[in-house]
């Protein structure tokens, strides 16, 4: 009997092993891909599409993004993109310091990284809760791969292409063309800036017609992108 067991858990660790490994090259060969492919859909835009919501989705290369539009993003998600590793560890230990003084706000609530972002948007789901925390290891190897493999202008490039900016709208292409009806290259500085401001949540804050948070969180936007688009770093990156 005791044979039968150390048999039975050996098979049960060997097949743990293989799952990951597959899991491991499957997913590092999927990344290596997307370095220079485009992600063809993602876990949060199928199920859009499921739900109704429909689907559109127009990929443009970084040179077809303004520079109007990646600052705007830096400006309001991220202003420490072009420096950090993947991880803003400063502002984790200012939620985690916030959160101890008030039991009611959640740990790393709003620290979420432009890499963090674009990891969870291509390679994994969305949904708080459990699930949340569930998406948190898998995050962390995503963030970590995709910013020694990709970079930083590749990393933004894909994420201003797969992020979420309306319901069943997905990339600044998509969303130029639905809210103003123009090409992401004729987006104007404040246009752009309305469009980067529904992130949070654009089902909720809607760019058309424009609800009071995006109608405020736009114009701290603009004054942001005036504050950092001389920064040295920020400006070699959205060229």
């Amino acid at each position: 009997m005791a044979g039968k067991k150390k048999t039975s858990k050996y098979r049960f660790w060997k097949w743990v092993k293989r799952i990951t490994l597959f899991c491991f090259l499957s997913s590092f060969f999927y990344i290596l891909i997307c370095k220079w492919v485009m992600p063809p859909i993602t876990i949060t835009q199928l199920s859009d599409w499921i739900s109704g919501n429909g689907l559109k989705r127009d990929y443009i290369s970084w040179e077809e993004i303004p520079s109007n539009v990646k600052l705007a993003a830096i400006a309001s998600e991220d202003q420490l993109f072009p420096t950090h590793s993947g991880f803003d560890w400063e502002a984790i230990e200012k939620s985690i310091e916030a959160s101890k003084k008030n039991s009611s706000k959640k740990a790393g609530s709003g620290t979420s990284t432009i890499s963090q972002q674009t990891a969870k948007n291509v390679f994994l789901w969305q949904g708080e809760g459990i699930t949340k925390y569930i998406r948190k290891i898998p995050e962390i190897y995503f963030t970590k791969m995709i910013e020694w493999i990709w970079g930083k202008k590749r990393i933004l490039e894909v994420y201003l292409n797969v992020i979420e900016m309306g319901k069943g709208i997905y990339g600044i292409e998509a969303a130029a063309q639905a809210y103003y009806h123009v090409h992401a290259d004729k987006l104007t500085r404040t246009e752009a800036a309305q469009i980067i401001a529904c992130l949070p949540n654009p089902k909720i804050y809607t760019v058309q017609p424009m609800s009071k948070y995006v109608g405020w969180k736009s114009k701290w936007i603009l004054k942001q992108m005036n504050n950092i688009e001389d920064d040295k770093e920020i400006r070699m990156l959205i060229q």
